[in-house]
């Protein structure tokens, strides 16, 4: 086997797609749109040619898109998904990377970190919606998030190491408490992805759906969890995040000052109240 031969089978696995030589690049490699009066924001990773490569400038604008929404106390809940039914995104634009300075590389690695922990940081419930390849970055994106749905057709993968990278968006330290260390540490070694449906099965996705199905699936859930509380619903994420980990006692304790904070809020009673009413509550918004 050539040498050429060889590299085509190394990459073969991944499916990578060379980029049309006439691809024009969009207005913008990131859009941002609101929906249901407001409370939904769906943020859509917009670089299709290239199955949704994090450029640099994609990566500033997520960061700018999510500090955004972040303020806007009308939005209950996010989405995060990519353009197209190929890819959520392979993660980062290597081809951009070919041509880059260590200086200009370090300088996309910080506006990256910046990116992802963003994400990490947000208050509100954010979930990703994978219709597709999420490699690299773009995995390391949908495990930022709270939670994962994806499409049947959806791949997760983390070829850095294929590259002479280690993985530094997160997935070391995501992946073995989603999959479990042993698969966690295969995936990261050997860079060969894994399917919608295994990825389900370790638990690394919440639902799979025909990718005709997604949004449709996508719009439900957010609609249902933007008809919460919004206070509630971001008490009892910080009450997860922050108690992960804990002494049971420590994380019980953590879990009950979110509780408290909800009890007093005026949604506890209007909850109760529609609830013995019959009829739908109205919440106030969150105040951040």
């Amino acid at each position: 086997m050539t040498a050429t031969a060889e590299g085509a089978e190394r990459w073969k696995p991944l499916d990578f797609a060379v980029p049309p030589a006439d691809a024009v690049e969009p207005d913008s490699p990131l859009l941002l749109e609101y929906r249901d009066e407001g409370r939904i924001a769906v943020i859509t990773l917009n670089r299709p040619h290239a199955d949704n490569a994090i450029s640099t400038e994609m990566g500033v604008r997520l960061t700018a898109a999510v500090e955004e929404v972040a303020v806007k106390t009308a939005v209950r809940v996010v989405m995060i998904t990519g353009a197209g039914d190929r890819a959520f995104s392979v993660g980062s634009d290597l081809r951009q990377r070919n041509r880059m300075t260590k200086e200009d590389w370090l300088r996309q690695r910080q506006a990256f970190d910046r990116t992802l922990y963003s994400v990490r940081q947000l208050r509100k419930p954010v979930f990703a919606v994978v219709n597709g390849i999420a490699y690299g970055g773009g995995s390391e994106i949908a495990q930022s998030c709270d939670f994962i749905i994806a499409s049947e057709n959806a791949t997760f993968g983390q070829p850095e190491a294929m590259i002479g990278l280690s993985a530094g968006g997160g997935s070391p330290v995501f992946l073995p408490r989603l999959v479990g260390q042993g698969r966690a540490l295969q995936m990261l070694m050997t860079g060969d992805p894994i399917s919608a449906a295994e990825a389900h099965r370790l638990g690394m996705v919440n639902e799979v759906h025909p990718s005709s199905e997604l949004a449709a699936a996508a719009q439900r859930i957010a609609r249902k969890i933007a008809s919460n509380s919004p206070t509630a619903v971001q008490a009892v994420k910080e009450a997860v995040k922050l108690g992960s980990g804990q002494p049971t006692e420590q994380a019980i304790a953590i879990m009950m000052d979110a509780h408290w904070r909800s009890a007093i809020h005026p949604d506890r009673a209007e909850g109760i109240g529609a609830f013995n009413d019959g009829r739908v509550p109205v919440f106030l918004d969150a105040d951040f």
